[in-house]
């Protein structure tokens, strides 16, 4: 008999660029003229064509079990609409290929912003309330056939997740 999965629940904080600072920046808006300093979105785009683009995803819950980085880009999410969203998320820095589960966090993201995704950070979602979302992406154009490794929790732990 296959051992049975048990689901961690994980409450989701409000995003700063303080509690998202392991995980990549919160990019706000800022004056037109602004010159680029610290506060910018920190790139890593120059190993490929860079992609920018809209996808549309439909409602499908808050529950997951693969987790997923880039190791060769950084990625930004941000959605369209002003419609607020939740990603889980794992620090990048580990010295095995497999997240480390008690630094994972979920993170609650407002309309009004975006994330970058620092090289290799782990991530799951995006994940709302509405029926479907647009959301912009900027990562490289083959970034989800070269550089797509995916962890399933159910394999290696018997573990799904929740947001709440």
């Amino acid at each position: 008999m296959a051992p049975s999965k048990s689901v961690q629940q994980i409450t989701a904080e409000l995003i700063t660029p303080e509690n998202f600072g392991d995980y990549g920046q919160v990019i706000f808006a800022s004056q037109d003229g602004k010159t680029f300093d610290s506060e910018d979105a920190q790139l890593v785009l120059d190993k490929g064509i860079p992609r920018f683009y809209i996808m549309r995803l439909q409602k499908r819950g808050n529950k997951f079990y693969n987790i997923t980085r880039h190791t060769q880009c950084t990625q930004c999410l941000g959605s369209l609409e002003g419609k607020e969203w939740l990603i889980a998320v794992c620090p990048p820095h580990n010295s095995v290929n497999e997240p480390d589960i008690s630094r994972m966090k979920a993170f609650r993201i407002p309309g009004n912003c975006f994330i970058k995704l620092d090289v290799g950070t782990w991530h799951a979602g995006p994940y709302f309330e509405h029926e479907t979302v647009d959301f912009y992406n900027l990562e490289l154009s083959d970034t989800n056939i070269v550089d797509h490794y995916t962890h399933n929790f159910l394999k290696s732990h018997q573990l799904e997740f929740e947001i709440l």
